[in-house]
């Protein structure tokens, strides 16, 4: 369990070595400190404390306990009332107990009469159940962004949805972050002649596209059709790979199925070796014996959106931490998040004006 942690306290306007003319970005930072308090599971301690690092302000603490009939309550250690709380907790296994935690957590936010409570979710799991694939079948990521809105968040904070259209099944405002920059730093200090992007299948291959364009390679797909949960069948490579050093991109790697399919397809297409990068580094299963040992696979990259897994230290990690403090920071102030997406996501990216408005265009008359 968390230990309770003091938030850290600032003298106010008049005090010895403050006085009245505060610089504008010192009083945002103390405002920051004294507005925003974070709270994190057990699902992922350790980005919490990096986000708040970037942050500048302390991890609080919560008191998570089980009763004996196997119950879970949450208290949380620092006051709530009138300030912004951001709740930071990746959909991980075990994903019931984790997505539990964050709907305690959440009423106790809300009973606590916090301003307002943002659910910070670098990975939300349940988007992955985003249509009614078979009769009689529940979608999940529709219902838990309901149980989310009726525990009392008001926003939420995440990074690459497994789907797009995931974004509205949420009644609350949702800021989606993207990895891809993230990513892109990782090889763009390498020597990247004869390299291509390939994506595991069509879905993914948009993201694929704009990974592509950061790093001005072409790119190439898989055709995939998924049999099972941990079972898929690539037919075909859309693209030109023979004779080239593949980059594969997506978004979630679990069992690593669709990764070894797609690899096994690529060599019979004459691509010579491959690095594997995704945003969310699950690994589960065989995943880790499936990957580490594959002699096709020249590194895995991926990012600390989740925990990664034990024994796996040839594994390249890249942090998200300093995006997801700055998204909070933009979030507090009332400040553009699209701007984080600016040369890299021209989807999320500000928009652009159409027409020249400072000219007064006259329209057409018909």
């Amino acid at each position: 369990m968390c230990a309770a942690v003091a938030c850290a306290s600032f003298p106010g306007p008049g005090s010895p070595g403050l006085g009245f003319d505060l610089d504008p970005a010192a009083r945002i930072e103390r405002d920051l400190v004294a507005d925003v308090v974070v709270f994190s599971g057990n699902a992922h301690p350790a980005l919490a404390q990096r986000i708040c690092s970037n942050l500048g302000v302390r991890l609080s603490g919560v008191n998570l306990s089980r009763f004996s009939n196997d119950c879970l309550q949450a208290q949380l250690l620092a006051n709530c009332r009138q300030r912004d709380v951001y709740i930071i907790q990746p959909l991980v296994p075990p994903t019931q107990e984790h997505l539990m935690e964050l709907l305690l957590m959440i009423d106790a936010a809300r009973g606590s009469s916090a301003a307002s409570i943002t659910a910070v979710m670098p990975h939300y799991a349940y988007a992955r159940s985003d249509k009614k694939d078979a009769s009689r079948i529940s979608i999940g990521g529709r219902l838990v962004a309901d149980l989310l809105k009726t525990a009392g968040v008001t926003r939420v904070l995440t990074m690459a949805l497994h789907a797009p259209q995931v974004h509205g099944f949420f009644r609350v405002p949702v800021d989606h972050l993207t990895a891809i920059g993230v990513l892109a730093d990782h090889y763009r200090a390498m020597h990247l002649d004869n390299h291509i992007v390939v994506s595991p299948d069509l879905g993914n291959a948009k993201t694929a596209t704009l990974f592509a364009r950061l790093l001005n390679l072409p790119v190439a797909a898989g055709s995939k059709q998924r049999m099972a949960d941990d079972r898929v069948v690539i037919d075909a490579i859309v693209g030109d790979v023979a004779g080239k050093r593949a980059i594969v991109l997506d978004d979630e790697i679990a069992t690593g199925g669709s990764i070894v399919e797609l690899l096994d397809k690529l060599a019979d297409a004459g691509c010579i070796d491959a690095s594997v990068a995704c945003t969310h580094g699950l690994f589960t299963g065989k995943a880790v014996e499936r990957l580490r040992g594959h002699p096709f696979i020249r590194e895995v990259v991926t990012t600390d959106t989740v925990p990664p897994p034990q024994g796996w230290p040839e594994l390249e990690v890249r942090s998200v931490a300093e995006l997801f403090a700055e998204a909070i920071s933009r979030i507090h102030q009332g400040k553009s998040v699209s701007k984080l997406f600016r040369g890299v996501d021209p989807t999320h990216a500000p928009p652009q004006p159409l027409l020249p408005f400072d000219d007064h265009p006259t329209l057409p008359t018909l």
